[in-house]
């Protein structure tokens, strides 16, 4: 079976801090001396969603459902702890945390300390919808795009992609625009007129 693996980095981002001060500039005025960086706090709540959004990634695409399962619990055993995930691991104490394994407490480990959270995803091709698979054999197009092309858009080949983005559909979904649309239109036309090389599903990006 062709798997794809692909790494992602989710970031929680802080909140910014004093956004009026600028670094190299000396405060003028009393009182405006530049504040000591706080360290921001992940919160359990926090910790629970990003998992909770990682198994319903897996999910969608029909990933491992122990996976699934293992990152739900995940989630549920942070938000059940007695105190902040945070001051535990500050301590050196792991999370008592039924079934978790060692690479989940490390990702959550960097979650806490770093605000980021790194994970492999592997994507089983026979098991994506044909029109997922069809999109995956165009420039441009990876396994995220794909799948939502598909799911919310209905878009399952390459005269389909192309209608769409002429009728510039494609910019008003969250995260696309103009240029993004204009290169998945120019992919779809080259692969309608026979001008784009066959491309390999295992070495999508």
């Amino acid at each position: 079976m062709s798997i794809m693996q692909l790494t992602q980095t989710i970031q929680i981002v802080p909140s910014p801090g004093n956004r009026f001060h600028k670094p190299g500039l000396q405060p003028t005025l009393p009182g405006m001396e530049p504040e000591e960086p706080v360290i921001p706090r992940i919160t359990n709540r926090q910790i629970a969603e990003v998992l909770a959004g990682i198994a319903d990634l897996i999910e969608s695409q029909q990933g491992n459902p122990y996976r699934v399962q293992a990152y739900r619990n995940a989630a549920r055993g942070v938000l059940d702890l007695p105190e902040q995930a945070m001051d535990i691991l500050a301590r050196g104490e792991e999370l008592h945390i039924a079934g978790l394994g060692e690479r989940l407490r490390g990702r959550i480990r960097e979650l806490v300390e770093f605000g980021t959270f790194t994970f492999q995803n592997g994507l089983a091709l026979p098991m994506l919808p044909q029109g997922v698979r069809a999109l995956l054999s165009l420039e441009h197009v990876g396994p995220y795009t794909a799948i939502r092309l598909y799911e919310e858009l209905g878009v399952d080949s390459a005269e389909k992609l192309y209608r769409l983005a002429q009728q510039q559909k494609i910019r008003k979904l969250p995260g696309f625009g103009a240029r993004s649309e204009a290169r998945l239109k120019n992919a779809a036309e080259r692969a309608l007129h026979g001008q784009q090389k066959p491309r390999p599903l295992g070495g999508v990006a």
